[in-house]
């Protein structure tokens, strides 16, 4: 599958989403478009069991809405799929056939094992996490699967959802302590008909809008340093801290809360209790984010059965460095070229004792030689910046949020004060020891990088001797090298400093058949 454009209706019990996704070869899945309806279908589901006229017109309405836009953005590929409060209505088939009529738009019903099963997709193809439990709590249901080295092992869907809980258990805007004590209660005990997730003692995942808001609301009452909730991690006490802060505000407090959408301002504290007891009963210490869902689950699965390694969720981050490099200008060749330089120059370093070998470490170099200083690519005098801002501040698939600043200290290295000054908001994320390693590499990374200023891939061997008072740096390259000279010259210092002692540079320039 070459190119693909198109658009999934994502028709929940909450929200009613129309995404537009682009994807191709080279660039891989983008979204071109989000646009979102609080449409609250849950709601209009009656005692009798049957969606009402009500219900089902605020649907047609938002459909027709929707068509109109896919028309103007010359879309004709579209995928229409339902979930919970559809599927729990008694008249669905009757829902389904009058919006076929009334819109043209053919929608499909998902079962609770489909809507489980392309939660699981979206994140075990955006997340490095091997094994996990994941939530996605919508308006009228609750999806959880367990999945250990990214295969899924268990799934089930609870036929409740935000929505539904406040409205069984909240009388007001906002839930009071005895109503919070029964919600808590009947969670637990539903948790607990799940045998498969008792003390797995696993990460849980959350997909989902209120999900999202919940590390919003943290990050904005942290004041944290980067952009982005995909690959954000909170603890336990993280989410009861948060329990508390959050229910001594009134519902105008929570309408006007940072990071906190105003339309969840009634079911976010529900929410949040839902994910406190999932923790518990899995006794789990880590909280993760993903702003993947069922949509990216449903193009994801779409765009294997047409190419199967269009995507490997064995290996999440580095296809997506790949494209991450293309998109700011590196060749493959180029990618492939600067890790191998890095390669070479660390394992020579280690076999004279200069760094410690540790294959976690070399894994590390290879993914910041694939990015660094892409930032040149908006402008050259500031490439550093740019570099450090681009990796630090959006959602990259494969890593946490750790993962991403440590990339983004590496792979944007000029000197030591720049890295300080970078690397200053994140002083309490990772040990001296760490923060000066991560320092070291940047250096050794600048250095490889000025070995292929001309992009012209001239040096083919490195190699280090050590003299008595010196090592001797002897760099093999096929010819004339004179702008790698200038450039290794000018940056030996760095790795000098990196590697406390001082260095000769020898360019040795051999004939096109001698290697």
């Amino acid at each position: 599958m070459n190119e693909l454009k198109t658009a999934i209706i994502d028709i929940g019990s909450n929200t009613i989403r129309l995404v537009l996704y682009q994807y191709d070869n080279e660039e891989g899945l983008r979204e071109l478009g989000n646009i979102k309806t609080v449409a609250r279908l849950r709601t209009y589901i009656q005692p009798s069991g049957e969606m009402s006229d009500e219900g089902i017109q605020v649907l047609s309405e938002t459909l027709l809405t929707f068509k109109a836009m896919l028309e103007d953005f010359e879309v004709t590929d579209v995928k229409a799929a339902a979930t919970a409060a559809i599927r729990q209505a008694t008249n669905r088939d009757k829902i389904i056939e009058e919006m076929k009529e009334r819109t043209g738009i053919q929608i499909e019903l998902l079962s609770e094992e489909e809507e489980a099963y392309f939660g699981y997709v979206a994140v075990a193809y955006s997340m490095g996490t091997k094994s996990a439990v994941t939530i996605d709590i919508g308006g009228g249901s609750t999806e959880i699967t367990l999945f250990e080295n990214k295969e899924i092992q268990q799934s089930h869907s609870f036929p409740f959802g935000t929505v539904s809980l406040k409205q069984r258990f909240v009388k007001g805007d906002i839930i009071n302590s005895s109503e919070k004590k029964e919600l808590l209660a009947f969670v637990k005990e539903q948790f607990q008909t799940l045998p498969w997730i008792k003390n797995v003692a696993l990460p849980i995942i959350a997909i989902g809008g209120s999900a999202r808001n919940i590390a919003q609301i943290h990050q904005q009452k942290h004041d944290y340093p980067i952009a982005s909730v995909h690959g954000y991690e909170m603890t336990k006490e993280n989410l009861d801290d948060l329990s508390l802060f959050l229910g001594q505000l009134s519902f105008q407090e929570l309408k006007q809360l940072d990071g906190l959408s105003s339309d969840r301002a009634d079911i976010i504290v529900p929410a949040l209790e839902v994910f406190r007891v999932l923790m518990e009963v899995v006794g789990s210490e880590t909280f993760q984010l993903t702003k993947r869902g069922l949509r990216e689950g449903l193009i994801i699965q779409r765009i294997l059965q047409t190419d199967t390694k269009a995507f490997d969720k064995y290996n999440v981050f580095e296809g997506n460095a790949r494209r991450l490099a293309r998109q700011y200008g590196r060749s493959e060749v180029e990618v492939d070229y600067l890790m191998h330089l890095a390669d070479q120059l660390y394992r020579e370093c280690c076999h004279l004792g200069y760094l410690q070998y540790h294959p976690e470490d070399l894994h590390l170099l290879a993914k910041a030689a694939k990015v660094f200083n892409i930032g040149e690519y908006i402008e050259l005098s500031s490439s550093s910046q740019h570099t450090f801002y681009l990796i630090a501040n959006q959602s990259i698939d494969g890593l946490n949020h750790l993962e991403r600043v440590k990339l983004a200290l590496l792979a944007s290295y000029k000197n030591k004060d720049y890295f300080e000054r970078f690397a200053a908001p994140f002083a309490t994320w990772m040990s001296r020891e760490e923060h000066r390693k991560i320092r070291d590499f940047g250096a050794l990374l600048k250095f490889v990088y000025a070995l292929n200023v001309s992009k012209r891939n001239i040096v083919h061997a490195i190699e280090m001797h050590t003299e008595e008072d010196h090592v001797q740096l002897n760099i093999y390259v096929k010819k004339n090298a004179a702008a790698e000279k200038y450039q290794a010259n000018r940056h030996r210092k760095h790795l000098e400093r990196a590697l406390k002692i001082p260095m000769k540079i020898n360019f040795i320039e051999e004939g096109w058949n001698n290697g």
